[in-house]
């Protein structure tokens, strides 16, 4: 893919009776502007988002991805996206993408300060090149998340378990994380336990078992995550959820971030101590995340 591709969405055309959705969409010019100066998610990061990844054409894990951008709206008292209309939209946007790389992102705001309805978007882009994290590997950070595992439960106007807009915190802990020497973070709850990287979801191998951090203390359910275990289930390894102590991190026999678009990262260290690395799994994974999967 050489260019960037965006369509605007009417979500309020959205009637669950039609079976065609081409006249809610209006391709726009990804390089001009676009959106009106009151947009609240531009203001305030007042909206939902998800990244999928495109291979060759083909928009990857589209079903979970859209259940996941409805479960974040629920959350933010935001319209639910009609997904016949936004897998409509993303057909249009993966048609644009070509051969290679890319990522389709899907933006449900607020829509337009005091305005009557939301505001929706797709935009398809190039992805970066991630090799050298999938081969190489990646070295981490744990940082403070500054809450405790329950809090979520507590406070849902926390809005832990959305995928929001409100990203700053996500950024900042990545600039902290290279300040610190490493190229990406692990945040860990205010009592010890792990949670999840910045843009990606974590998973350690203890053996022939594997596991992530359970989903119900504040973080995103990963939809490359549920995709790896599909996977590693289907080879014959255990895979489950936990509450996983800081400690566990260094003890694992392997570990790696996975996101939608860069992947299965290998982690090959945490706070300076170095973990192994699983090159044969690794190659296997990403090899597996490469190819087409509805």
């Amino acid at each position: 893919m050489t260019r960037r591709f965006a369509l605007m969405i009417d979500p309020v055309a959205a009637d669950e009776a039609r079976s065609d959705y081409g006249d809610t969409f209006t391709m726009v010019d990804a390089a001009a502007p676009a959106l009106s100066v009151g947009e609240l998610s531009t203001q305030r990061g007042d909206g939902v988002f998800e990244s999928i990844g495109v291979v060759d054409g083909h928009a990857q894990e589209v079903v979970p991805h859209l259940e996941r951008l409805a479960h974040s709206a629920r959350l933010c008292d935001l319209p639910v996206p009609n997904p016949a209309q936004w897998s409509q939209a993303i057909g249009v946007a993966a048609a644009e993408c070509g051969e290679g790389e890319a990522v389709i992102k899907l933006i449900l705001s607020r829509g337009v300060e005091h305005g009557p309805t939301p505001t929706a978007w797709v935009t398809a882009a190039p992805a970066g090149d991630f090799t050298a994290a999938r081969v190489n590997g990646v070295r981490v950070v744990t940082l403070d998340r500054g809450y405790d595992l329950g809090v979520a439960e507590r406070a849902p106007w926390l809005l832990l378990g959305a995928k929001t807009l409100s990203y700053a915190v996500n950024m900042a802990a990545l600039r902290e994380a290279r300040r610190r020497g490493a190229d990406d973070a692990i945040f860990l709850s205010s009592d010890g336990f792990v949670l999840e990287a910045p843009t990606a979801s974590l998973i350690l191998r203890f053996g022939d078992r594997f596991v992530t951090p359970a989903p119900n203390g504040g973080i995103l359910h990963g939809t490359t995550q549920l995709s790896v275990y599909d996977h590693l289930a289907s080879r014959g390894f255990e895979v489950g959820y936990a509450q996983i102590p800081a400690s566990d991190l260094t003890r694992a026999d392997a570990a790696w971030l996975v996101s939608s678009v860069r992947l299965a990262a290998p982690i090959t260290a945490v706070d300076g101590t170095e973990i192994p690395v699983d090159a044969a799994l690794t190659a296997e994974l990403n090899a597996y995340l490469l190819s087409p999967r509805d």
